[in-house]
């Protein structure tokens, strides 16, 4: 369902092609929350609105002003994720946690975004991100069966849960796919080189833009010769990325050039994105800031930094790790829908 031919989706002959894949979903949604509360884990909710909606370079977030009873106004925004409130409860004590949260990213819609969407997120004090990977294989195959399907499907391409899932880290993702040693393009980690990145694309056949940043043009090889191939035949977890791409996450001990973050691929298509949490709040806010530095060169502004969430380090955040996976697309791909608007309730207008 696309954003023009939204309006009058009520319609009985409108809604009745999608309602099989939508009682699936609610299918899908219950197994989800029996498998967290089997897991022990304890489902949170937070406020969608929050002082800083997350602190990623190129999320657009909505802004809004708060209006007190006094009559002042205050900015805040819509949450891109729950992140930084569902970190302050592992603060507060809380071991294992889980939250099925609207989150609101504005300037996307396409078959596999939308600008409200339903992200399941979860964190597990004392644990690192090969945890939640287990976690996710067992979500995956849950999902199928909830689905009543032995694979995720996106068009073509077919991914199946029962199979061993495929571990690759990016740096061998882009020597595989793109012929390009990434982390060459980086002789310091956190300000890596667009210039020997651009050399390395062209001498790949891909002709950088001249106003790239390094971030532009590892998406663009991304999107282009690296995501068709992830998580095909069997799901893919991309793991440890360049640690500049990885501002919420904890540097590898065994490589610093890298960090404990990874992503979730099936058919081609992102569905979650994890950590080992970053827990220093002097690097967490040298890593704000230099986003925010980069993001004031890109757009032209800047969003506020969460005080109360470097505050809530500071106090004692315990090692642990956090995830993120889109809901839409997971039952998109477990109904063989081409599109999430297939898999919502109520289209966003």
């Amino acid at each position: 369902m696309t954003e023009i031919d939204a309006a009058g989706w009520w319609r009985r002959e409108r809604f009745d092609p999608r309602r099989e894949r939508l009682e699936t979903r609610a299918r899908i949604m219950t197994g989800l929350r029996s498998w967290f509360d089997q897991a022990e884990f304890l489902e949170v909710e937070t406020p969608a609105l929050q002082v800083s909606p997350g602190l990623e370079t190129h999320l657009q977030p909505f802004a809004t002003d708060l209006v007190t009873p006094e009559g002042t106004h205050r900015r805040r925004y819509l949450h891109t994720s729950p992140e930084f409130a569902m970190k302050k409860l592992l603060v507060a004590g809380l071991p294992r946690i889980f939250q099925f949260a609207h989150v609101f990213r504005n300037g996307e819609r396409s078959r596999t975004h939308s600008p409200e969407f339903i992200m399941l997120e979860w964190y597990r004090a004392g644990a690192a991100y090969d945890a939640l990977m287990t976690d996710c294989e067992a979500l995956l195959r849950l999902a199928c069966g909830r689905a009543g399907t032995p694979a995720l499907r996106h068009g073509d391409r077919i991914a199946s849960p029962a199979e061993p899932f495929e571990r690759l880290t990016v740096a061998d993702a882009f020597t595989r796919h793109a012929g390009i040693d990434v982390l060459a393009t980086a002789p310091d980690p956190l300000s890596p080189s667009v210039a020997l990145l651009a050399a390395a694309a062209r001498a790949q056949g891909i002709q950088p833009h001249a106003e790239d940043t390094w971030e532009d043009l590892f998406f663009r090889i991304m999107l282009d010769r690296i995501e068709p191939h992830l998580g095909i035949g069997r799901p893919t977890f991309l793991i440890d990325y360049p640690i500049s791409m990885a501002a919420l996450a904890r540097p590898k001990p065994t490589d610093p050039r890298v960090a404990e973050r990874f992503e979730l691929y099936a058919c081609g298509v992102e569905l979650a994105n994890a950590f080992s949490e970053l827990t220093d709040p002097k690097l967490q806010r040298r890593r704000f800031e230099a986003d925010m530095d980069l993001r004031e060169q890109i757009y032209g502004d800047r969003l506020p930094i969460d005080e109360d969430f470097l505050a809530a380090l500071a106090h004692g955040m315990p090692d642990s790790a956090g995830i993120a996976l889109g809901v839409d697309r997971l039952v998109m791909l477990a109904t063989g829908a081409d599109s999430i608007g297939d898999v919502t309730w109520v289209p966003v207008a």
